[in-house]
């Protein structure tokens, strides 16, 4: 008991960290859906973890009733972890959040098909997850990496990257590596490159410069 109780006292340390919203620990208490979801979830996978079904899937609807966010019993949840706003998150039953994780309204970390065993993602600690991300299959996104809102990562993403667009494309990687005891974490879901807006960019630049040399050309006959 005083180990759930120390976990939820983590979690809510978190949203008064990410969420400049936050004004009252009552206020967290009574309102914000993120964390009665995973209030909901610990006490659910502590049952699952002990041989019990049906018991833990009732309170993980339970939950998915009030918060509009899923969690199957049997997913991994770290500590600190914040769900912001929350509304249609879905994280599937062999899914693994590392700590400090961040996780925005609209996400999905699913699988892919029917198989059996793990077929869900493992995130890494300090990652985010923004607005309608999915993340889909049995791979690991790396510590300290960012997902840009709507991407779809369908495959391993290396520690401290971003990801942006469907599929998702890895467009920066940063090796600096960040001090474990650092929980401090980029939120930005804005200020991310735009691989598709570069790309047209250089064409526009590119025919500038074939009308360039074709006025050079007639101008020369």
């Amino acid at each position: 008991m005083l180990r759930f109780v120390r976990m939820i006292k983590d979690d809510v340390d978190a949203i008064f960290e990410r969420d400049p919203a936050a004004k009252s620990l009552i206020e967290v208490l009574l309102c914000y859906p993120g964390l009665h979801a995973v209030m909901f979830h610990r006490i659910s996978h502590g049952l699952y973890k002990r041989g019990l079904i049906v018991l833990p899937r009732i309170i993980s609807n339970i939950a998915r009733f009030f918060t509009g966010i899923e969690i199957h019993p049997g997913a991994k949840i770290g500590r600190r972890v914040f769900i912001d706003h929350g509304m249609g998150v879905v994280i599937g039953e062999t899914a693994e959040v590392g700590d400090n994780v961040t996780i925005y309204q609209g996400s999905t970390l699913g699988g892919t098909g029917k198989e059996k065993g793990k077929r869900h993602p493992t995130i890494g600690n300090n990652v985010v997850i923004s607005s309608g991300a999915k993340v889909l299959g049995p791979f690991t996104v790396g510590d300290n990496s960012k997902i840009g809102a709507g991407s779809v990562v369908l495959k391993e993403v290396p520690p401290n990257c971003t990801v942006v667009g469907v599929p998702g494309r890895i467009v920066v990687k940063d090796d600096k590596k960040v001090n474990k005891e650092d929980t401090s974490i980029d939120l930005d879901q804005v200020k991310l490159p735009d691989p598709i807006m570069e790309e047209l960019i250089y064409l526009r630049d590119k025919v500038l410069e074939l009308q360039n040399k074709i006025i050079e050309l007639e101008e020369k006959k």
